[in-house]
């Protein structure tokens, strides 16, 4: 099961007031729906793959109307063979449309009225049907993080951006196929719209992955940088050794400082400048910070560079 329909499934489940069913009847109404006019007037077709998405639909209309709800079940010709599942309503159909916010004195609505979700239960409601209709969101096993709602126009999918700023989400639209895609890529933003439809499993399943990869990430890339500083540690150890190599022979005449840090330095090769202030302050009892030690490698690197082109 993906984790779409796990996030489905549990705000399929969710109880809800009667304006909040209005408001998610009106989501799923106008993302899974089709309006066809016969000789028995106005009628309406839904229709959704998902079991449970469906099976929401035909609770919230016989709930809300008690009216009679045609349901039939055909099953794709693809290769996965998937069951569609069609409801049809052919009584009130006009009266329903009006109630939830879909049709008025100039006929159907490409977005629903504000009033659908004026309240913020409402608001919520109507997403989590939206979500349920045309909506999908990538595992928090995978890498790229992405939420998506599919809109019927670019109205509709404005209409959803505007709603989704109301919970301080911020969404983008994308054209693509001949539909408005509503989109989040954001992980904290994917964790507050499912905290926002009510699928509080989903959220903590999704924050737990989504925690323990960053966590397991941070420390890769804290491992990292520690590989990378000894690494440059070492280089710049053996460096310092070389330059006092080459002044072996001068080493008495060079003042006593150098001195002092040539000999810490040959005793641990394998230490940090840091670490040598330290054994430097313990040996001769004077502090000295890490630019100071630095400061006398420098010196010592040119006295052997002079030292070399003498030689040569």
């Amino acid at each position: 099961m993906s984790f779409s329909t796990e996030i489905k499934q549990e705000i399929a489940a969710n109880e809800l007031k009667d304006c909040c069913k209005v408001a998610q009847l009106s989501a799923l109404i106008q993302l899974c729906s089709s309006l066809t006019i016969s000789n028995r007037g106005l009628s309406l077709q839904i229709k959704s793959e998902n079991a449970t998405v469906a099976k929401r639909i035909y609770t919230l209309i016989k709930s809300l109307y008690n009216i009679d709800v045609g349901l039939s079940v055909v099953k794709k010709m693809n290769l996965k063979k998937n069951n569609i599942y069609i409801l049809r309503i052919y009584d009130n159909t006009r009266e329903i449309l009006n109630d939830i916010g879909l049709y008025s004195s100039r006929g159907l609505l490409d977005k629903p009225l504000k009033k659908i979700v004026a309240k913020e239960c409402c608001a919520r409601a109507y997403l989590a049907g939206a979500f349920m209709a045309c909506g999908s969101c990538n595992s928090p096993n995978k890498t790229n993080y992405h939420l998506e709602i599919k809109a019927n126009s670019e109205a509709h999918a404005l209409f959803m951006v505007e709603l989704l700023e109301r919970f301080y989400i911020k969404a983008k639209t994308i054209e693509r196929r001949n539909h408005y895609v509503v989109y989040v890529k954001v992980a904290d933003k994917i964790g507050d719209f499912l905290r926002c439809i009510g699928a509080s499993d989903s959220l903590l399943k999704f924050e737990d992955i989504r925690i323990s990869r960053d966590f397991t990430n941070s420390l890769t890339r804290l491992d990292n940088c520690e590989v990378a500083n000894e690494m440059k540690t070492q280089k710049a150890a053996s460096s310092q050794i070389e330059d006092i190599k080459q002044l072996e022979n001068v080493m008495s005449s060079l003042d006593v400082k150098l001195q002092e840090v040539c000999k810490i330095r040959l005793e641990n090769p394998e230490m940090s400048l840091n670490e040598l202030c330290d054994v430097y302050e313990r040996l001769y009892g004077t502090p000295i910070s890490k630019s100071g030690m630095k400061h006398r490698f420098t010196k010592i690197h040119e006295l052997a560079l002079k030292q070399k082109i003498e030689r040569s």
